[in-house]
């Protein structure tokens, strides 16, 4: 039989991270005072990261049927915005 530990006091992989001058999550460094850049490349890796998208996902719960009708009807706007932009640049 083995002897199974109780790992409840471990301490968790990271727990050392950020004192060793690693940073957790998303952050971007102001340089030179342009508080301005700095928001524009957060906002930029926040968008990238999908993290705002995750969140507005979970406030609340969607069915799957819900979500297939939604993912549906975003196809279907693609699609026409696609057709419509071929109809101006081609004539057909």
């Amino acid at each position: 039989m083995q002897n199974y530990r109780n790992n409840s006091n471990r301490r968790p992989r990271n727990f050392n991270q950020q004192s060793q001058g690693q940073k957790s999550g998303i952050y971007v460094e102001v340089r030179n005072g342009d508080v301005n850049a700095a928001l524009r490349k957060f906002k930029k890796k926040v968008q990238e990261s999908g993290v705002l998208q995750e969140y507005r996902e979970r406030q609340e719960y969607v069915k799957p049927s819900e979500k297939r009708k939604m993912a549906k009807a975003a196809a279907k706007r693609r699609h026409q915005r696609a057709m419509e932009k071929r109809f101006d640049e081609q004539g057909y």
